[in-house]
């Protein structure tokens, strides 16, 4: 297969490639518009494959995506192409209402308009978030793949539409599209905004490691290549029409998260900077984010039922090669961060 990737130069994209060109015989055509997060260094050990492609495209560029469809015949497209990050969202809205929802829509048309001309076997397969879920306040339920969306952020709410959009050209003009729902990633490349690497960059160079409120928010953690199988595994043989749900079955509180990347510090990088005794002393609580979601909990058994996926990493040895990676890789991030 010849697979249109959106959003490839980002964290989740960019594993999602590395997966397809060394693990199987499908081509990729990488589309980005190369953002804040994006980074095609995580793409070396796929670049110089002459089963991958590059495209600096903005998904917001429909003549572009016309372009791209009709020069490369795709016969799938993985749509990751999205700002994601809720803080940024708060602040500044605009980007997100543009990327997730115009972007999709525009993808969604080109994608149409192509695959009304003939070519029959196409999949168009939209990856989400377990964020459109809205929040669960018990400690047994489960986000399910019929779970109604109920958004809290300006960001989940731009994932939740994109999402109404996709099922939308599936009802309405019959356009074979796949959805997935994913909870928390973590793993190597991911831009140092988000809560893991922002821990361990900021902790390795002795600066505050913020935690919102008292840190209780619970998720669940999947590990970033655990999660490209996934996605991969629901392109080749999923259902068309339907979703699916990916989770790590590794709830964990964001204060947990923190402490255990303090622990392991201890012992990966002893010498400390800031003139704390422990990584743990540089743990600093904030004042929490606006509307900010208590639990995220999957539900995945109807991928593991029907597709026969399940993580290979626990919480506990992803975080570890996590972290030993940010180690040894921190000279290309430059610190400090936020939240």
């Amino acid at each position: 297969m010849n697979i249109l990737v959106t959003g490839g130069a980002g964290f989740i994209g960019s594993a999602v490639i590395r997966h397809l060109i060394s693990n199987t015989a499908h081509s990729v055509v990488n589309v980005d518009k190369l953002s804040y997060a994006s980074n095609l260094s995580a793409l070396e050990s796929a670049a110089d494959s002459d089963r991958y492609q590059f495209e600096k495209v903005d998904i917001c560029d429909q003549p572009e995506l016309i372009r791209l469809f009709e020069q490369h015949q795709p016969d799938a497209v993985m749509h990751l192409a999205a700002e994601s990050h809720v803080d940024r969202s708060i602040t500044g809205p605009a980007a997100f209402i543009q990327t997730n929802i115009i972007g999709t829509y525009n993808l969604l048309e080109a994608a149409r308009q192509y695959w009304q001309f003939g070519h029959n076997q196409f999949r168009f397969h939209h990856i989400s978030t377990d964020e459109v879920y809205g929040d669960l306040h018990g400690t047994d339920d489960l986000f399910t793949e019929s779970t109604p969306y109920a958004p809290s952020s300006p960001y989940s709410a731009s994932k939740a539409s994109s999402g109404h959009l996709v099922r939308a050209w599936h009802r309405t003009y019959g356009l074979p599209v796949l959805v997935t729902n994913c909870s928390n990633n973590y793993g190597p490349w991911q831009f140092p905004e988000k809560l893991i690497p922002l821990i361990i960059l900021n902790a390795i160079a002795g600066k505050p490691l913020p935690v919102y409120g008292k840190g209780e928010q619970i998720r669940d953690w999947l590990y970033v290549e655990d999660h490209a199988r996934a996605l991969c595994k629901v392109l080749l043989e999923g259902k068309v029409g339907e979703t699916y749900n990916i989770g790590g079955h590794n709830e964990k509180k964001n204060i947990e998260v923190v402490e255990t990347i303090c622990q392991l510090l201890e012992d990966l990088v002893p010498e400390k900077q800031g003139g704390v005794k422990r990584y743990r002393d540089l743990i600093t609580f904030v004042a929490d984010r606006p509307g900010h979601d208590y639990r995220y909990a999957i539900d995945a058994s109807k991928i593991r039922r029907e597709l026969s996926w399940v993580p290979e990493e626990t919480f506990a040895t992803g975080l570890a090669k996590t972290v030993e990676w940010y180690v040894r890789n921190r000279g290309r991030f430059s610190c400090p961060f936020k939240h």
